[in-house]
């Protein structure tokens, strides 16, 4: 393998940099020593910055892209919110999208990949509100706070754009795309304009998540579901009043003292309360409530049993008889430590119609048939049913024509129609309040914490609540089949990205588009001043297109509804009013396809995003081009999985195990704790893992990545430095190639072929692995090791050094391009140490190796037959067993280098005898081939023999996993003196007057070069 501080070691190279400490060092100018510029140091906090000032002045991808006769190729940018600092999840998202738009334009492809940003939305709005006191937050009027939210919306832009440049990613960064410019506003107008047209956009009042703590209505997008969150549950009795026809008549005679049991984890929601929804295909149970006598019944006092508490409903009665399913009987009588009774028993459907009193209001509710909802999991099996704070209610409600109440503000506040309640925070004192109230008139059985998931809202972390108001819709329902069958039309990756879409699109029926905010996209549509009807329609929609794109969307709110209206509604101006809404932010982004796309480049050909979008920007834009055009916006979807600590565990500051990409890449305050890696180590940590599912970073991965980077840079290294002297036109012919480079050539041409199949099917872990094993491991580890000898002492103008020289030219231009998507920078930094120029087909030098293009496998690499391909197998497998032998020699200080061995070889079996033959031939003495054992065991000699010698000191045996036969290694002294100049061990040492100290190979060339070449002594 190679050093990571200087190159291989090497008797040559040692005997020449200690030439000077040698009494004889005369030979030193005959050696060919490395030579590049090229530093092991990759010195990336400054070298990595001035290769992109470098493409920038030569603006590469513009004019590679404009070059380059491939098929056009879009990658549509999802746009992050410019809201923030960046985190490991944006650098692992960008990076991936480098990696494959820098392959395609390697692959002749015109590249059209435009970045983009979030501009509008809460996130926005809650920092600018944030950044000025209460009272000039009162005063500030909504033009005013759309100004702040966009000054402050671009400087983050461009915070965001430096350090997404500083991870070397390439796109049109002087020409992003942002959802507050004035044309991408006008577009999104168009698509909403389109969707009314089709008839998939309307208004009505229905429950919606809305988050108290943000002021507006949310999509499910924008909600979270954190672990541990507790409810205060509660089982109540509503008394019934009225049976119907279909309820048993065997049972009436218990009306008087019966009540129907339900359970809730919103009592908050019980003013809401006009019906009681059971499962008409479930049975239920008439019981009578006995309490127990024995010490743990309730006695008549609020006991707790595990964390149960009791209430009146059971302590001071005033219904004896409760209907409840049948089959939670048992589990009740446990929960509520009493005996239920069972008196009778009927179908859901027999208490269709029987009513009941509002345990907190006078007025009756009915009991109805609800939907599969209903369980017998959890509960009674009697579903408290508000339609006004659940979907499932208002369905149930509609179905039935239930009221819907909904008394509760936009701050989360009991309104005045919750009477008693009024002004009390439902998620706080307004829960408490019902709670004692159904206790205090008896209707309250118990409570008790419930720990379940519940929507949060996303952004200020705090819980929503289901409430009815007015908001603008569209109807998915509308456009279903076709949005399930635009979603089959999509290749995603990994596969199970349909199956997760495909669930949460069909489980949508609408989608609320409408927010309660001023920093948005207005929805443009007026209301009647007297009637509250809306005005919207295709001229009214396209006058406010028209002035969107002139002015922007500050125009709905700087203009008049007079100057908004188009001519034939001018006259009628006074009789209506702007409405206030805006567009929800995932309508936003979710048209980007619209602004950025157009016409030309649309479908996109990959999207790329973290799968939580695919209830998110994946979705909202299906939606909108399904809505429109009736196909999806993109070809293929990718997905990511989100980062995570060395221990798979969440990033998070007050657990400190945050790592951010700039520290990563310019390091942290503690240079040794946080080195500055640059960023091609942080992008080969991308390639280096499985993105489709969640990822983990932390200082010893990133160490291990920075490993393999440096030793890929030895390599790269290596490769320059020994092509100092080399130039394109003293190329060796393939045919007169040794089998040793031809074979090297082969496993080239195959690691090409792996490179490529990964980067196209975006398989950069498969990439990254084939990189470390071929050009760090194998690579460094035979031909390279092999190859000093030829380098160093063979000669300069020698054939052997020269056909090595080809090969290496082949492996580093191979090599440099093969890895250019993944570590552009080090790519990069190699190919400006070129020492010979690379000229394209139409005679222009490519400057960058990004001009170079994606390299084509010359066809004859692939030809080598299938018995040297079984030769050269193993003859590496023959190696690795020759290196134990003679590591075992070295250990019992027979030998200190390779060179001092000589190795003997014995091949057992009949089957054998060819490959016998074969190594026999390659045993020979030194005559300045390279397709020679001793070459490749880096010995002085090799000696195939017919037996077993007895005076090798060291042995050892293997079966050939190649051949099926086995194998006898010995290993005893080299045979004759060292040569002072290779270190090899030869017979003719002392064989030459003039040199005495020579081989013969080292004394021919020495004499070659004449005594002139010496150095003298």
């Amino acid at each position: 393998m190679l050093g990571l501080h200087s190159f291989p070691r090497s008797p040559v190279l040692a005997a020449a940099k200690n030439a000077g400490k040698q009494p004889d060092s005369r030979y030193k100018g005959t050696i060919e020593l490395p030579q590049t510029k090229f530093s092991l140091k990759a010195n990336s906090v400054t070298r990595e910055p001035e290769i992109q000032r470098f493409w920038e002045q030569k603006q590469l991808l513009e004019t590679i892209t404009q070059k380059n006769q491939g098929e056009p190729f879009t990658l549509h940018d999802g746009p992050p919110y410019a809201n923030g600092d960046l985190h490991m999840g944006h650098a692992l998202n960008k990076i991936l999208k480098d990696f494959i738009n820098r392959y395609q334009l390697l692959q002749g492809r015109k590249i059209f990949y435009v970045p983009g940003w979030d501009c509008h939305g809460l996130p926005i709005e809650l920092k600018v509100l944030q950044s000025i006191d209460a009272e000039a937050r009162m005063k500030l009027s909504p033009i005013e706070l759309r100004k702040k939210a966009a000054e402050f919306a671009l400087k983050t832009v461009d915070q965001q754009r430096s350090s997404f440049q500083r991870y070397g990613v390439w796109g049109s960064w002087n020409s992003p795309y942002l959802t507050l410019q004035p044309a991408y506003e006008a577009a999104q107008i168009g698509v909403f304009c389109q969707m009314v047209l089709n008839g998939y956009i309307y208004r009505g009042r229905k429950p919606v998540h809305w988050s108290p703590s943000s002021g507006t209505a949310l999509a499910e997008a924008e909600l979270e579901y954190p672990e541990g969150h507790t409810s205060r549950s509660m089982y109540a009795v509503f008394k019934m009043t009225f049976a119907s026809d279909k309820f048993p008549k065997e049972l009436e005679y218990l009306l008087s003292s019966l009540g129907v049991a339900i359970w809730t984890t919103t009592p908050w929601t019980i003013p809401g309360n006009t019906g009681v929804a059971v499962n008409d295909k479930l049975m239920y149970s008439v019981v009578e409530v006995v309490f127990n006598n024995d010490d743990s019944s309730l006695g008549g006092k609020k006991s707790t049993k595990a964390g149960r508490k009791y209430g009146n409903g059971l302590l001071k009665p005033v219904v004896s008889h409760l209907i409840v399913a049948a089959d939670l009987v048992s589990s009740l009588e446990d929960k509520w430590n009493v005996q239920l009774v069972v008196k009778g028993s009927c179908t859901g459907s027999a208490l269709e119609f029987c009513r009941y009193k509002h345990p907190l209001e006078n007025r009756e509710g009915v009991i109805v048939i609800g939907g599969d909802y209903i369980t017998t999991d959890s509960g009674t099996g009697l579903v408290h049913t508000a339609p006004g704070h659940g979907q499932e209610d208002f369905v149930t409600g509609q179905k039935y024509g239930l009221p819907m109440l909904s008394p509760v503000d936009d701050n989360g506040n009991f309104t005045d129609e919750a009477n008693e309640f009024a002004g009390m925070s439902v998620l706080s004192d307004g829960n408490e309040a019902v709670i004692k109230a159904l206790d205090a008139n008896s209707s309250l059985l118990m409570e008790e914490a419930y720990v379940h998931k519940y929507p949060y809202d996303w952004r200020t972390k705090k819980p929503t609540i289901f409430r009815a108001t007015e908001q603008w819709f569209a109807s998915v329902e509308g456009f279903m089949p076709l949005a399930l069958a635009a979603i089959k039309n999509v290749d995603w990756i990994p596969s199970q990205g349909e199956n997760r879409i495909t669930s949460m699109v069909s489980g949508r029926k609408e989608w609320c588009i409408s927010r309660q905010r001023a920093w948005g996209v207005p929805i443009p549509v007026f209301y009647h001043v007297d009637t509250g009807e809306p005005l919207l329609n295709e001229q009214t929609i396209s006058h406010v297109q028209a002035i969107i794109a002139q002015q922007g969307s500050d125009a709905w709110w700087s203009l008049t509804t007079e100057d908004l209206l188009p001519d034939t509604y001018k006259a009628k101006a006074s009789n209506y009013r702007k409405g206030t809404d805006t567009m929800d932010v995932w309508f936003d982004s979710g048209t980007s396809w619209a602004s950025v796309l157009g016409t030309k480049r649309w479908p996109a050909d990959v999207y790329l995003e973290g799968s939580d979008q695919h209830r998110g920007w994946f979705q909202s834009s299906l939606l909108t081009s399904v809505a429109t055009k009736g196909v999806a916006p993109y070809r293929q979807v990718l997905t990511h999985g989100f980062v995570l600590d060395e221990k798979n565990v969440k990033m998070s500051k007050s657990l400190g195990n945050v790592v951010d990409p700039r520290s990563v890449i310019e390091g942290g305050k503690n240079q040794k704790e946080q080195p500055a890696y640059g960023a091609d180590v942080l992008r080969l940590w991308v390639a280096s893992v499985d993105y489709t599912g969640d990822v983990a970073i932390g200082p010893q991965i990133l160490k291990q990545t920075a490993d393999v980077y440096r030793k890929l840079r030895g390599t790269l290294r290596y490769l320059l430095s020994n092509l100092h002297d080399w130039k394109p036109e003293l190329e060796i012919e393939y045919d007169d190639l040794p089998g040793i480079d031809k074979y090297t050539l082969f496993q080239l041409a195959s690691v090409m072929d792996s490179l490529k199949d990964s980067l196209d099917k975006y398989q950069f872990g498969k990439f990254f692995q084939s990189v470390q094993r071929y050009a760090v491991l194998d690579l460094s580890n035979f031909y390279l090791d092999i190859s000093k000898d030829r380098l160093y002492v063979g000669g300069t103008d020698s054939f052997t050094r020269r056909s090595c020289q080809a090969v290496l030219a082949s492996l580093l231009l191979y090599l440099a391009r093969g890895i250019s998507p993944v570590v552009p920078h080090l790519a990069e930094d190699a190919w400006q140490h070129l020492p010979f120029s690379y000229i394209l087909p139409d005679g222009s030098k490519a400057e960058s190796v990004f001009e170079a293009g994606w390299p084509e496998v010359d066809p004859r690499w692939r030809t080598i037959s299938d018995r040297d391909k079984k030769l050269w197998s193993l003859l590496l497998e023959l190696r690795v067993e020759v290196n134990k032998v003679l590591e075992s020699a070295r250990m019992g200080k027979l030998i200190g280098a390779n060179l001092d061995a000589k190795v003997c070889l014995h091949l057992g079996g009949e089957d054998d005898a060819l490959l016998h033959s074969t190594l026999q031939a390659m045993a020979g003495s030194e005559d300045g081939t390279v397709d020679k054992l001793h070459v490749i065991f880096l010995t002085s000699q090799v000696e195939v023999v017919d037996c077993e010698d007895a005076d090798c000191a060291y042995t050892g045996s293997c079966k050939l996993e190649g051949s099926g036969g086995r194998a006898w290694i010995g290993v005893k002294r080299a045979e004759g003196q060292k040569c002072e100049r290779c270190w090899k061990y030869s017979p003719a040492v002392g064989s030459f007057t003039l040199h005495s100290t020579l081989c013969e190979r080292c004394y021919k060339i020495v004499e070659a070069l004449q005594s002139p070449a010496l150095a003298t002594s």
